[in-house]
């Protein structure tokens, strides 16, 4: 078994990463629990076994710390990645200023998170969407690790000063552009679509969360944008094109219109199923996010997760945006079972199938930028 943070990497992390003050409130450690409706696996197992051993350090390391109380809490799994919390959490293992408690006890999620200043979310459905909406509320800093595994730890130990200063330049960009084309391949068809950023500011996800209220992946390394969504009375978005994605092998190829996947324009098994998911809820195909993650560049390999796979290279996102600043929500779902926020990561390691050729940002009618040229970062 792949080893753990030591004590030491694990407090220089919380200190680099939240920029721990003098005085904090309480740190939450949040884990989701297998159920009925989706059932354990070893790689779920040994997640929450990793958070448990996080919560053993940092209470042996409680008095060297800055927080009021350190909780451990899990929760019955939501069903989907990014639907939206249970109102009640189990306090599973605690310690305080005043005495330390083992005995499990059911908390409102509303009381753990007003009480909270740092959130960490170990767990296997991913709660960014939810937790995003709900640091507005309460103003903790979170980071959300779904699906992390022991093999991502080398991208816990990077210089996230300078991952973050990249993570800039590119935001830079992207909040300057009105648009950006990408053409992708499948080694005999280019494929272009293109994405209306207009009316939109970027997110930098850099691993410094420091600012109440913000909540980002850890490990982090993306710049990202919600691509205009058409919401504005008589101004449709201009987002349209193919998007090939690998599935199991298979190239299907949607046909995007106004910001969402219309239908599918390939044929097989996987295409027939991606085809049923847009006919049974037009809101899965909302393009929700459009990102670059820049950890490619410190030779970060693919570990077979979203969390870190997407901060490799290119990416693009179905589904819900509200949590990134976007107008589709929850309730733009027909059955809250369907929310969900999926990305599709443009790397070789895990669509092989498919090739980056050009990324291009333009800025207004007159300037335009090549951002990527065959799956590498040119800026």
């Amino acid at each position: 078994m792949a080893r753990n943070l030591t004590t030491r990497e694990l407090i220089d992390l919380l200190r680099s990463v939240f920029g721990l003050g003098e005085r904090e409130a309480g740190l939450a450690l949040l884990v989701d629990m297998p159920g009925e409706n989706l059932p354990d696996s070893p790689d779920w197992k040994d997640r929450r076994r990793f958070a448990a051993e996080w919560f053993t350090m940092l209470r042996e390391q409680f008095k060297e710390l800055p927080f009021r109380e350190i909780d451990f809490c899990v929760y019955p799994n939501v069903g989907s990645n990014n639907n939206d919390l249970p109102e009640t959490v189990s306090l599973v293992d605690g310690c305080t200023e005043k005495a330390e408690s083992s005995d499990p006890k059911d908390l409102s999620l509303s009381d753990l998170l007003s009480s909270s200043s740092v959130v960490i979310a170990l767990t296997e459905l991913s709660a960014t969407a939810p937790l995003k909406v709900l640091a507005r509320e309460y103003g903790f800093r979170g980071a959300t690790m779904p699906g992390f595994s022991r093999k991502m730890i080398p991208a816990l130990l990077l210089d996230y000063g300078k991952v973050n200063q990249r993570v800039i330049e590119i935001k830079q960009r992207m909040d300057r552009a009105t648009g950006a084309k990408i053409i992708l391949s499948d080694g005999s068809r280019e494929y272009e679509s293109y994405y209306d950023l207009r009316h939109r500011t970027a997110h930098a996800s850099g691993g410094v969360i420091r600012e109440p209220g913000q909540v980002a992946n850890l490990p982090s390394g993306e710049s990202y944008i919600v691509p205009y969504e058409g919401e504005r009375e008589g101004d449709a978005s201009r987002t349209s094109g193919l998007l090939p994605v690998e599935f199991n092998g298979e190239i299907v190829v949607f046909e995007i219109h106004e910001n969402r996947g219309r239908g599918v324009q390939s044929s097989g098994k996987q295409s027939t199923q991606q085809e049923g998911r847009l006919r049974s809820d037009p809101a899965y195909g909302n393009i929700a996010e459009l990102g670059v993650g820049v950890l490619g560049e410190w030779g970060v390999a693919a570990a077979g997760s979203t969390l870190l796979d997407e901060k490799l290279g290119l990416h693009v996102a179905f589904g819900r945006s509200d949590h990134f600043g976007g107008a589709t929500g929850p309730e733009a779902f027909l059955n809250p079972r369907n929310v969900v926020h999926i990305d599709w990561v443009f790397v070789p390691s895990i669509q092989p199938k498919i090739q980056v050729r050009n990324v291009e940002f333009y800025y207004g009618d007159q300037e335009s930028e090549t951002i990527m040229d065959s799956g590498k970062l040119i800026v």
